[in-house]
């Protein structure tokens, strides 16, 4: 018998935070709850709140006695996650396991393996990105299971949020972190439509009165661990608004655990002046208590400076405990004028030259400026409109219209816990206007009616009722175009590698679900020998169709992918190494990755490969098969 969903389940998976929220779905009196999260806040004490910290602690053996590490479900939990994974792990760092999202969506390292915490000792015990992943969910899975035992998540409707940026092998990965703890029946949801949602299922009907067909609205979400962009067009059909998700920006790496460091560094100058040296992991530790003072300091409060605590190991160090102080005047001028300068249009992030050796780790972005970093996608996205207005009105007989200079949004929707502060908003919404006025536009509307805590889980719970007939749908699709690379066939030239062509498989904004086939010539595919396969991505040439074939482009237009290396199977009747005539299909999986299929021209037998799904010396035959 068919089991029916109670609950739409929402999971907001974050790189500082998650948050669970749900909707009782058939119940028209139902409004979106967010879920108390049992957790560890010391050893022996459990307490609720509406965040998990995606932090992990891996203590040593001796570190906390086992009947400390109780939870309401369990006695021996698989991890410690949450409130005190972040505070042991601020006197500990080397034990502590944080931004494992960013490092899942890491295409330079294998995120299979174990290397978490980053750089720890050997004695440390090590997990990979994709356990830290599915350990966070577990955790949510067990807290849900303990509030609702007659509701068991596996049987909801559940979706869970990924930055818009993701790519689609980072969005299988967390599919296959959730299907690995028995969540099957899931959704995965651009985050800034996901606080699009919230803000449409809390402000009712009046979000109609909020914007106006033609508007752009910019969706600006600052987070812990990244700064997610996006536009949305809000346009007409049958007399009834709807709502077009048309642009997203790249995955930036930068948010308020960058700013909470940048306070901890300035700390350490301000001691450093009166003769006291810290050590790194007390620059770490110290930026947890920078994150603390800085709510503080930057909201609508009369304190003026907050006391910090650097952290010791024994009366050898320094004599004794250190104490500072953060005031105000240095966390504005730290975070405001230092993450968020008043800039042009056409300033963008500067890329300094990089060191020939450095050490493993995340890509961070190398511009701390966030609104540089702005600038850069509303000038790249200057012809995203679907009717676009921003060009010049006349050009010149025969030639084609000149490019935008910028898309003008003149909508503004905030999420991330970073624009809670006023001084941060004000400051974003200055720089903006800025930018408008010079080009002799609207300043920008900002919408209200969101939580920039919990918007993203609510709107991920409201969407699942949306999925069933329920509330506004926001029009989507991939939120860029990908092309499969092609070797040219020309004679070999000493030094020179083969020139590599491009066909698009997959247009901008293909629907999820869906599957083409790509109109073009048939080509050779090479079988029962190793081969790779080189994918591209691009979020400005939105109007490519399937089959468009390039044979040249920008370097900005395109963005190479991580190769897959694979050995495609033999089949029956075939040799190895046997050159196939093939044409290609392509589909996209209700979850946002890509499949791309090969189809033998004589016979219709099918390979079929997943679109970066796992580390290039993982693949085997499982994953890339004949029919």
């Amino acid at each position: 018998m068919e089991q029916h969903a109670r609950y739409s389940v929402g999971i907001d998976l974050g790189t500082t935070h998650c948050v669970m929220s749900f909707l009782e779905l058939g119940n028209e009196d139902a409004s979106v709850q967010v879920m108390p999260i049992a957790q560890m806040t010391a050893p022996g004490t459990v307490e609720e709140h509406t965040q998990l910290g995606s932090f992990l602690y891996q203590p040593h053996d001796n570190e906390m006695m086992a009947d400390a590490r109780r939870l309401p479900w369990t006695n021996e939990p698989t991890a410690l996650v949450g409130a005190i994974a972040r505070n042991l792990g601020s006197k500990t760092p080397i034990r502590l396991v944080s931004s494992a999202k960013s490092w899942l969506c890491h295409g330079g390292v294998n995120r299979r393996q174990a290397f978490l915490p980053a750089g720890s000792p050997e004695d440390v015990a090590k997990i990979s990105p994709l356990r830290a992943t599915e350990l966070y969910l577990d955790h949510l899975v067990n807290a849900w299971q303990h509030q609702y035992p007659n509701a068991p998540l596996a049987e909801q409707d559940v979706t869970i949020t990924v930055p818009a940026s993701f790519d689609p092998a980072a969005r299988e990965l967390t599919a296959e972190a959730a299907r690995n703890i028995g969540l099957t029946n899931i959704t995965l949801l651009e985050e800034p439509q996901a606080a699009m949602y919230h803000w449409i299922d809390h402000t009712q009907d009046a979000w109609r009165d909020q914007v106006n067909v033609g508007d752009i609205v910019l969706v600006v979400d600052i987070g812990g661990g990244t700064t997610d962009l996006s536009l949305v067009e809000v346009t007409e059909e049958d007399g009834n608004l709807v709502l077009n998700r048309i642009a997203v920006g790249e995955h930036i790496l930068l948010g308020g655990d960058n700013m909470d460091l940048a306070l901890a560094y300035r700390l350490k100058m301000k001691l450093s002046q009166e003769g006291k040296e810290l050590q790194p992991w007390q620059i770490q530790a110290m930026s947890h208590a920078c994150r603390d003072a800085k709510e503080v300091l930057l909201s609508d409060n009369d304190t003026q400076s907050m006391p910090i605590v650097v952290p010791s190991r024994g009366s050898k160090l320094m004599g004794s405990t250190l104490k500072t102080e953060l005031t105000r005047q240095e966390v504005e001028q730290t975070i405001i004028d230092g993450f968020f300068p008043q800039v042009d249009i056409d300033e963008h992030p500067v890329q300094r030259t990089r060191g020939a050796l450095t050490q493993m780790g995340l890509p961070y972005a190398q511009d701390a400026g966030i609104t540089r970093h702005i600038a850069a996608f509303l000038t790249k996205q200057a012809n995203a409109q679907q009717d676009n207005d921003n060009t010049m009105p006349f050009p010149m007989p025969g030639m084609p219209a000149p490019a935008a200079d910028f898309i003008k949004p003149n909508t503004i929707l905030f999420n991330g816990g970073v624009l809670k502060s006023s001084k941060v908003a004000e400051r974003l919404l200055e720089t903006i206007n800025l930018w408008l006025i010079q080009a002799d536009a609207e300043p920008i509307r900002l919408l209200k009616g969101s939580d920039l805590d919990l918007s993203v889980a609510n709107g991920a719970a409201y969407y699942g009722a949306v999925r069933h007939g329920d509330g506004v749908r926001i029009r989507g699709g991939i939120a860029s175009s990908y092309y499969v690379g092609i070797e040219s066939a020309m004679p070999a030239i000493p030094g020179m590698p083969t020139p590599m062509e491009a066909l698009c498989v997959a247009p901008f904004g293909m629907e999820e679900g869906s599957k083409i086939e790509v109109p073009s010539q048939q080509f050779g595919l090479v079988i029962g020998q190793p081969v790779h396969f080189q994918f591209y991505g691009s979020t400005v040439r939105r109007d490519d169709a399937e089959g468009t074939h390039l044979e040249h482009w920008a370097p900005q237009e395109l963005q190479e992918l991580p190769e897959i290396q694979v050995t495609l199977p033999v089949s029956e009747g075939r040799s190895e190494g046997e050159v196939v005539p093939v044409t290609l299909e392509s589909r996209v999986t209700e979850l946002g990755t890509l499949e791309l299929h090969a189809v033998a021209s004589d016979n219709q037998q099918r390979w079929h490969v997943e679109f970066d799904v796992r580390e290039q010396h993982e693949y085997d035959d499982a994953n890339a098969q004949y029919q």
